[in-house]
């Protein structure tokens, strides 16, 4: 009873104080970092405020920048920004349990449950998911910047293979930051949105990260099954986030079409509208690259991406937002409700009442965060000419970890930076701090009996 009790102190407390700490000390040395002259081009030492901003940003796989990346950083500075996204990205966890098991360390109770923490995975062999996170996305980050150096190494010679690189890692960590300033400062992917090769490797790469560690492990293991002809098959979480991830991306992309044909993607070609509708629907929800120029999309386009942003990416992956599957779930909840059912059903799987439960409060935390993010940098910018709408789009991409700006970031104020940086913090770490420290909590009280309250709804 006494080692019962050890181990779920231990799965309630410890994992999540350490990956939470991890996080906070990485932003911690990023800032330290990017605050030496060493690490800006122009040899003087940035504010505290703001490289506090971009090291929370690169760390939490943001991408909101107040600088133009490839202009305000050296090579030791931009070096330092993608260690942080690549270990942002795929977490401390992930990397110090990889390292253990690389020099053949048998891995301990808290390590286990640490990543188990990390990755919300119910998983039983963690050796295999972390070998498996990190052989995949080291080697979708070395195919990707293979790919990109086609491109980038014939027109920036041996600098476009760095290039090519924190690219790739990037794309995959859903980061948004980029270099390709060295074109057109700010404009991230707009000069190469015609650019058919560039933008299938980056969209790729932010679907593969955004998709979640679980479901990349699940179609390992099904593709393995299917080759040694064992009848496996994927997972109800691997199908719903595969599903509601397609679903996602067809419905962004014919609205942006649509929406947008006449506006922002007037001067393409039609081939290239649908390229570009196609990459700000995978982008918008995860990673922050852009093809087209934001602020002047329409106010409806803005709309739209800022409630693909709060969906997000999907649990256990590098991305933000409430995630697909708490999306999934609401809304599989209100059909089974207006439809008469008791219980909430989805892809012919009866859902428990805690999971309804918990995509119901993950759901209405962020909006009231966001809400009340919102108001208070409102309050705070409330002389300046910045649009209510331009807050909530900054405000939705800091929480989502998206990183798309509307071009609002230089002008906020040090205390709207902050609240950012704070959503940053809670979107990236808070699946893990915030809501399974709810979750994970010891109940008070649990075996008391309370009447039946019956209140009216509707």
């Amino acid at each position: 009873m006494l080692a019962f009790n050890k181990f779920h102190h231990l799965k309630r407390k410890r994992p999540i104080r350490s990956i939470v700490s991890s996080f906070l000390v990485m932003i911690i040395i990023g800032t330290i970092l990017l605050s030496l002259p060493i690490s800006s081009k122009s040899g003087e030492s940035e504010s505290l405020i703001n490289t506090l901003f971009i090291a929370t940003s690169s760390t939490c796989v943001t991408g909101l920048s107040i600088f133009d990346t490839w202009t305000q950083w050296s090579i030791f500075g931009q070096a330092v920004i993608l260690l942080l996204i690549q270990l942002g990205g795929l977490g401390i966890v992930s990397f110090t349990s990889g390292y253990a098991i690389f020099i053949n360390k048998k891995l301990g109770l808290k390590d286990i449950i640490a990543v188990r923490t990390y990755t919300d995975s119910p998983v039983q062999n963690v050796k295999s998911l972390i070998s498996t996170v990190l052989v995949v996305s080291f080697s979708c980050e070395f195919i990707g910047t293979m790919i990109l150096c086609i491109r980038l190494i014939p027109k920036y010679g041996l600098y476009g293979i760095w290039l090519s690189l924190f690219t790739s890692i990037s794309a995959y960590c859903n980061a948004g930051f980029d270099l390709m300033g060295i074109e057109q400062p700010g404009q991230s992917l707009i000069p190469y949105a015609h650019d058919p090769i560039i933008n299938s490797v980056v969209m790729a790469l932010t679907i593969i990260g955004g998709i979640g560690f679980i479901v990349i492990l699940d179609i390992f293991l099904w593709l393995s099954s299917i080759k040694s002809k064992k009848h496996s098959h994927l997972s109800v979480h691997s199908i719903i986030v595969i599903k509601t991830t397609l679903i996602l991306i067809f419905l962004g992309t014919i609205l942006f079409f649509f929406i947008e044909y006449d506006n922002t993607l007037k001067l393409l070609t039609l081939p290239q509208k649908l390229l570009a509708s196609l990459f700000q629907s995978v982008e918008c929800r995860t990673a922050g690259f852009f093809s087209v120029p934001i602020d002047q999309e329409y106010d409806i386009t803005k709309i739209i991406t800022i409630m693909l942003m709060f969906i997000g990416a999907s649990p256990s992956s590098t991305g933000g937002g409430i995630k697909t599957t708490t999306m999934a779930v609401i809304i599989s909840t209100v059909i089974s409700v207006l439809a008469g059912h008791t219980e909430t059903t989805i892809n012919k799987h009866k859902l428990n009442k805690n999971t309804v439960y918990k995509a119901t409060a993950i759901a209405f935390s962020a909006i009231f965060l966001i809400f009340v993010s919102s108001v208070i940098i409102n309050l705070s910018e409330i002389h300046t000419n910045i649009s209510e709408l331009s807050i909530l789009f900054e405000t939705v991409s800091a929480f989502a970890t998206v990183g798309l700006s509307t071009g609002i970031t230089s002008q906020l104020s040090s205390l709207s930076k902050l609240i950012l940086c704070l959503l940053m913090f809670i979107g990236r770490v808070g699946p893990i701090s915030l809501v399974l420290s709810i979750i994970l909590k010891r109940t008070k009280n649990s075996d008391n009996i309370y009447p039946e309250g019956k209140i009216i709804i509707g």
